[in-house]
C-alpha cells in the first residue's frame, strides 16, 4: 500500500493505490491527475497526519465536505467551532475561511442545502448560511490578510486562532500558530499579541465573557491589557458594547462578571451609573457597599432560578424553602423567562438587567437622617429614571428599556407589603400588577434575592417568611387568579358609561374604568349593573 503521509494536509488523486495528482484542493488534485494519467479513473483523498483523535463536529460537516470538494480553493474551519471540538463539545455556529469569493460559497452551499444565505459584508466579502431548523449558523469570509497563517495571528485570543481544513476530522490536521491548544489544556485566555484588544476594544469583554463561559482564568498579560484597552470601548458602537454586555449577564455568573469588569477598569467606561455604586455605604441589615451588594443580588438570583429550573443539586435551607413554596409556579416562571421582546432579549435576561439596576439611584439619593442612619428615598423611581435612560442609550428596544424600568420602580413592592403587618387584600394585589404587569414576577423573585443579599442569607425567621408568603401569594394570584384579581375582564365598557351615564368621551372615562377593574379586582363587583352604579357615584 502507498505510504501517502508524505502528502499529509493535501489531498491527492489515487487510480488504485498509485497517487496521480496532489493538490491543496481536490480540485487541483484531480486537474494534476487528468494531465498524469488522462485516460484512467482515480479517487480523491484528504490525507490527514497520523496519530490524530476524532474530532466532535456536527454532523452537518459531513454534507459539507462533499461541496467543498467540488471548490477550486482550500477551505478551512475556524474559531469557536474549532476551540469547542477541543473540548469535546459540538457547535452549531460554524466559520469558514478560504482565499477569496466566500459569499460565492454561501450561496452555492445554500442552494445546496435548500435554505436561505445572505450577504453580511459586501466589501469583506462575507456571507451567512442559515439552517432554521437546528438553529445553525455558516459562516464564510475571506482571509483577512494575504494567506491562512495572517488571519490566524490577527485574532483575538490563542484558542479563537486554530484552524481545521474542512475535509479533515482528526487533531493532527489542526493548525495552531499561536499554541493555542496549549492554552486550551491549561485553561488560559491569552491575547495573541500587543494590539489584539487595541484593535478591536470589543475583544475586552469577550474575553471576559470566554473566560466565565469556559472557566477559564485570563493570563496575567492578558488581564493588564485589558484595562489597558479599556477606555477605547468609548469608541465603539452602542450595539457592540450592549450585545456584549448581554452576553456576559445570560452566562452562569453574571455577579462574576460584573465583579471582574469593576476589577479590570470595564464598568466605568460602559456603566458609569452601576460604577458610582462602589463605595456607596448603607446601614444594617445591609453588610455591603451598594455595587458588592448588587453583586451579591446577582449571585443569589441565579441561585433562585436554578433552584426553580430544577438545576441545583444542594440546597441552603434558604433555596430549600423557595423550592418548597415557589416550585409549583416554576413551569409558569420559566415560560415567563423564555419569553423574548422585541430586539431578542429573553425574559432571564431582562430579570437580570433590573437586578443589576435596581439599587442604581442609591448614589444620587444617599442621606443621613438625625440618627446617623443611612436613608435612600425615592432611590427606586430616581433609579427607574436612570435606568430608562442608561439601557435607552444602550440601543434597547422601548419594549426592554420599559420592562427593565417596572422592575426598578417597583423593587420594594413586596418588601413593603410584607412589612405592612396586614394580610395580603386582592386590592393589594391588583394594584400591585397595575403598577408593574408582568415584570411584577420578576419583581417578586427578585425581592428574595435582595433579601438574601441583604441579610446574606434569609436573617431573622419571622420577616423571612413574612416575605416569602407574599412571594406566593403574588406569584399564586398572578397564575391561577388572574381574571378574577390581577386583570378581571371589565363588567363594562366606555361605550356603556358614556350611554348610560351620559358622559363625554374623554379621560374620565379612562378614570371610571379603572376604578370599577379595581373593585372587581376587590371582589366588591359582580354585575354589569353594580358597575353602572359604582360609577354613577364614582362620577358624581
Amino acid at each position: 500500500m502507498t505510504d501517502l503521509q508524505p502528502y499529509a494536509g493535501r489531498w491527492v488523486a489515487l487510480v488504485g493505490e498509485e497517487v496521480a495528482g496532489i493538490g491543496h484542493t481536490a480540485v487541483a488534485a484531480a486537474h494534476a491527475a487528468r494531465r498524469s494519467r488522462p485516460r484512467d479513473r482515480f479517487t480523491l483523498q484528504f490525507v490527514e497526519p497520523p496519530g490524530g483523535r476524532p474530532l466532535p463536529l456536527p454532523e452537518l460537516m459531513a454534507q459539507l465536505r462533499p461541496l467543498f470538494a467540488q471548490e477550486s480553493e482550500p477551505i478551512y474551519l475556524v474559531g469557536g467551532a474549532v476551540r469547542d471540538a477541543l473540548l469535546g463539545q459540538v457547535s452549531y455556529d460554524l466559520d469558514f475561511v478560504q482565499p477569496a469569493h466566500a459569499v460565492k460559497l454561501s450561496f452555492r452551499v445554500a442552494d445546496a442545502l435548500g435554505v436561505p444565505a445572505y450577504v453580511l459584508d459586501k466589501e469583506r466579502d462575507t456571507g451567512r448560511v442559515i439552517l432554521p431548523d437546528n438553529h445553525t449558523y455558516l459562516d464564510f469570509s475571506c482571509f483577512r490578510g494575504p494567506d491562512l497563517a495572517a488571519d490566524l495571528v490577527g485574532r483575538d485570543f490563542t484558542i479563537n486562532a486554530i484552524a481545521l481544513p474542512a475535509a479533515a476530522q482528526t487533531d493532527a490536521s489542526l493548525i495552531d500558530p499561536t499554541n493555542g491548544r496549549a492554552d486550551l489544556q491549561a485553561k488560559v485566555i491569552r491575547h495573541i499579541h500587543g494590539r489584539s484588544l487595541l484593535d478591536d476594544p470589543v475583544r475586552t469583554l469577550r474575553g471576559l465573557r470566554l473566560a466565565l463561559r469556559l472557566g477559564f482564568m485570563l493570563a496575567p498579560e492578558t488581564a493588564v491589557a485589558i484595562t489597558a484597552a479599556a477606555p477605547q470601548l468609548t469608541a465603539v458602537s452602542t450595539e457592540r458594547i450592549r450585545d456584549e454586555l448581554l452576553k456576559l449577564l445570560q452566562t452562569n455568573q453574571p455577579d462574576e462578571a460584573i465583579r471582574q469588569m469593576a476589577a479590570l477598569g470595564l464598568l466605568p467606561v460602559i456603566l458609569p451609573e452601576i460604577a458610582a455604586a462602589a463605595g456607596v455605604t448603607q446601614s444594617p441589615p445591609h453588610h455591603e457597599d451598594v455595587l458588592t451588594h448588587t453583586i451579591s443580588v446577582l449571585h443569589w438570583l441565579v441561585q433562585i432560578e436554578g433552584t426553580l429550573m430544577g438545576a441545583a443539586d444542594t440546597l441552603s435551607s434558604a433555596l430549600r424553602a423557595i423550592y418548597n413554596r415557589l416550585a409549583v409556579y416554576a413551569p409558569g416562571l420559566q415560560a415567563h423567562w423564555r419569553r423574548v421582546v422585541h430586539g431578542g432579549i429573553d425574559g432571564r435576561t431582562l430579570l437580570r438587567l433590573g437586578a443589576l439596576y435596581h439599587d442604581v439611584g442609591k448614589p444620587e439619593t444617599r442621606t443621613l437622617d438625625e440618627g446617623g442612619r443611612i436613608r435612600f428615598f425615592d432611590h427606586d423611581q430616581q433609579g427607574a429614571a436612570i435606568t430608562a435612560r442608561q439601557l435607552h442609550r444602550l440601543a434597547l428596544s422601548n419594549d426592554a428599556v420599559s420592562h427593565v424600568r417596572r422592575i426598578v420602580a417597583g423593587h420594594m413592592r413586596p418588601l413593603l407589603l410584607a412589612q405592612s403587618g396586614r394580610p395580603l387584600s386582592r386590592r393589594a394585589v391588583y394594584r400591585y400588577f397595575r403598577a408593574t404587569g408582568p415584570a411584577g414576577l420578576d419583581v417578586a423573585i427578585l425581592s428574595l434575592a435582595d433579601h438574601l443579599a441583604a441579610r446574606n442569607g434569609p436573617g431573622e425567621a419571622a420577616e423571612w417568611e413574612q416575605l416569602l408568603s407574599v412571594v406566593f401569594q403574588l406569584l399564586d394570584h398572578y397564575f391561577t387568579r388572574y381574571e378574577e384579581t390581577v386583570a378581571p375582564p371589565l363588567l363594562v365598557n366606555g361605550r356603556d358609561l358614556i350611554t348610560e351615564l351620559q358622559l363625554p368621551s374623554g379621560p374620565e372615562i379612562g378614570r371610571l374604568l379603572r376604578l370599577i377593574q379595581e373593585a372587581q379586582a376587590a371582589g366588591e363587583l359582580h354585575t354589569r349593573e353594580q358597575a353602572l352604579a359604582f360609577a354613577r357615584l364614582a362620577h358624581s
